[in-house]
């Protein structure tokens, strides 16, 4: 074990900037077993890599990522590039000798997510840790929620309901980008944001989905193409003035589900949900109880105890910010709230512990590929009419 963690990332986008404070940020909080240092910032646009490199804080920028897994410098790889991607640079560097922390939805499919976790359980066997960065379980919130539920305050789950709103493709005007192309995305709204309202209803109460129903709909069906360039549009057209872009994923995804204890599940994911930013909830009801968790509010949870005199029965909001809380006493004091970044360095504090206690981290490559089995089921369903669609690995 070396004395602290070379990290090299592969993409510049908006997860790019998330993560990269995730990293930097982790080792001035946490006392970490092996601090990671900020060593390579990978992207196709040398310039543009460089910039970001010097912005965020790595050392050095490059443009080629196969020749930086390839470095004897280089430790982790986080890869945070379009879906399209992960399957290639995820198993290069598993076999590479390379730790890896991949971005949700692990991949654009099914059959690229199991050769993915199968290099992840080859390389597991050699030392080698990966982990899927769905970033929401690292809230101490959702944790605290998880913990409630596993220590039976609600009793047995019976009812999950989970939506991911979001409106920013309300406007037929919104150009295109690579998350409207399947072959660059794998789908829209449903593995977008859909995937994170599947994980966080299975972390919360540790059942999985055994099958779906559901259907999916694209409300806009082309948008135009910024600036004056098609080529990065396969299937373009031009309407009027403007070029325009074939969209190839959904706008909106709702589909309902049974859990394998019996429990029943109702999901909604949209980007065309008017009004509504970054609005993620789940709720799970029990037969003694019921916990909520809102992103919007994140900083606490609304607990139901029906356990107590119906005089004092009613939903508490409990303030998740006590050093007894997950993650929270290396932050502020109590009543100091957390906000979204927090959530990547706790990711990367529990990411760098698992590979220096040599563990697997959690969530898994696996853990990815159940979620991307959940996903494709959804879109199985819908060509089908919402007929139900079973879940392959549910009972594992």
């Amino acid at each position: 074990m070396r004395e602290r963690l070379r990290v090299a990332m592969v993409g510049i986008g908006f997860m790019g900037a998330a993560h990269s404070q995730g990293w930097r940020v982790a080792p001035r909080f946490f006392d970490l077993s092996a601090p990671p240092t900020m060593d390579v910032l990978v992207g196709r646009d040398p310039d543009r890599t460089a910039a970001a490199a010097e912005k965020w804080g790595w050392r050095e920028s490059a443009a080629d990522w196969r020749e930086v897994i390839a470095r004897d410098d280089v430790d982790v790889v986080d890869i945070v590039t379009p879906g399209d991607t992960h399957a290639e640079i995820a198993i290069a560097a598993l076999e590479a000798g390379k730790h890896v922390l991949c971005e949700k939805p692990l991949a654009n499919s099914t059959a690229e997510a199991e050769e993915m976790a199968r290099a992840a359980e080859a390389a597991a066997a050699r030392g080698i840790r990966s982990m899927v960065g769905f970033t929401y379980r690292r809230l101490p919130a959702t944790a605290f929620a998880r913990q409630l539920i596993a220590d039976g305050r609600i009793g047995e789950v019976r009812q999950v309901r989970a939506s991911y709103l979001q409106d920013w493709l309300v406007d037929p005007g919104s150009p295109m980008t690579w998350r409207l192309q399947k072959d660059r995305a794998g789908s829209g709204a449903l593995g977008d944001i859909g995937a994170h309202a599947i994980d966080m209803a299975e972390y919360l109460t540790g059942l999985r989905l055994s099958r779906v129903s559901g259907l999916l709909e694209t409300f806009v069906r082309q948008r135009p193409i910024a600036g004056s360039s098609s080529g990065a549009i396969s299937g373009g057209s031009s309407v009027g003035s403007a070029e325009m872009g074939e969209v190839t994923v959904d706008d909106a995804a709702l589909f309902h589900g049974r859990f394998t204890s019996g429990a029943l599940g109702t999901f909604e994911a949209t980007r065309m949900a008017t009004g509504r930013k970054n609005g993620l909830r789940v709720e799970v009801s029990g037969s003694k109880g019921a916990v909520a968790f809102d992103l919007e509010h994140m900083n606490r949870i609304e607990f139901y105890d029906g356990t107590v005199p119906a005089a004092e029965q009613g939903f508490t909001s409990i303030i998740v910010t006590e050093p007894e809380h997950p993650w929270v006493s290396a932050w502020w004091p109590a009543g100091h709230m957390l906000g979204y970044e927090h959530g990547f360095a706790n990711q990367a504090r529990d990411f760098v512990e698992a590979i220096a206690g040599d563990e697997d981290p959690s969530p898994s490559f696996a853990d990815g590929l159940h979620v991307q089995r959940v996903l494709d089921a959804v879109e199985q369903s819908s060509h089908a009419d919402g007929a139900w669609v079973g879940i392959a690995d549910a009972s594992e």
